[in-house]
């Protein structure tokens, strides 16, 4: 803040708004943007990954862990999203105080379940009351990367199983043809192909989780849309910078970002699908080889 804000009510103009956009609210409102950018970063290859591990095991040979990879993407997929984020938070939350309180209290003699109420011992409270905000924030952010990675995970499977079975049955054959085992042919003729045809589902599943952000809301994480609401609505004489309901406007700060991110994402994907298509047997494949010639 600047050294000329130490009195709000003395402000107008552009002092004042420069004084309001560097109060400390603003400056957490303003770091949200980086903790929505940090949960893409980090969900988007572990949701890619454990699809990538359902696909393979939905793929199996084995059939039990074809059934598991089979109705892991069914349900998942099934339930919507708000119903799995609620319930799966509370129920992991839940499951790991639980743990931590057989094992760190059994002599516990009162009962878990109060009607409503889960109780647990203090020691088996996660993270600790005791622990410092940072912790709390970060125990709640793993939670929702866990959920987001396991609800888009399904989704990411879906896609590339699909992908699996779009790369030509000939080019497999003739790999194992020439000698090849099935884990070489797996891993060097169908994963490097399967990309292409895995890329326009892929690139609508980012999409996807980019405006499911806002989801990190209901799951007690403080980001971009909680602080919008809390900071544009109307404030009364009683707050140091009074002001009427500016909603509107901090929303549409949030309209601007997603686009700019989203047709920053397309860009990307674009030249990607641009660079995964030379000398493969697909439209795009074909329009590169024309080109040159």
């Amino acid at each position: 803040m600047f050294s000329f804000c130490a009195d709000p009510s003395t402000l107008e103009g552009t002092a004042w708004l420069a004084c309001y956009l560097t109060t400390g609210k603003h400056l957490a409102f303003y770091a949200s943007f980086g903790t929505v950018l940090l949960l893409l970063a980090v969900t988007a290859p572990c949701a890619l990954a454990l699809g990538f591990l359902g696909a393979m095991a939905a793929r199996s040979h084995f059939p039990p862990l074809s059934w598991l990879g089979k109705a892991y993407i069914a349900v998942v997929r099934g339930v919507p999203d708000i119903a799995f984020f609620l319930f799966f938070v509370i129920a992991l939350d839940q499951a790991i105080e639980w743990i931590r309180h057989k094992t760190l209290c059994p002599d516990w003699t009162e009962p878990i379940r109060r009607g409503n109420d889960f109780v647990v011992c203090p020691a088996a409270k996660m993270p600790l009351s005791t622990s410092p905000q940072w912790v709390h924030e970060a125990y709640g952010f793993s939670l929702a990367v866990v959920t987001f990675s396991i609800v888009f995970g399904a989704f990411a499977a879906n896609v590339l199983y699909g992908a699996m079975r779009s790369v030509p049955w000939a080019q497999l054959e003739t790999a194992e043809a020439y000698g090849m085992t099935r884990r070489q042919v797996f891993w060097r003729i169908l994963v490097p192909q399967m990309w292409i045809y895995a890329l326009p589902g892929l690139s609508n599943l980012w999409m996807i989780l980019i405006k499911a952000t806002p989801l990190l809301f209901l799951l007690g994480v403080e980001d971009i849309v909680y602080w919008a609401k809390e900071l544009g609505g109307s404030k009364t004489s009683a707050y140091a910078y009074p002001h009427p309901d500016w909603r509107l406007y901090y929303f549409l700060a949030l309209l601007v970002f997603y686009l700019g991110f989203t047709r920053l994402s397309e860009i990307v994907f674009e030249r990607l699908t641009i660079r995964l298509s030379h000398g493969q047997a697909t439209l795009g494949g074909e329009a590169l080889r024309k080109a040159a010639t």
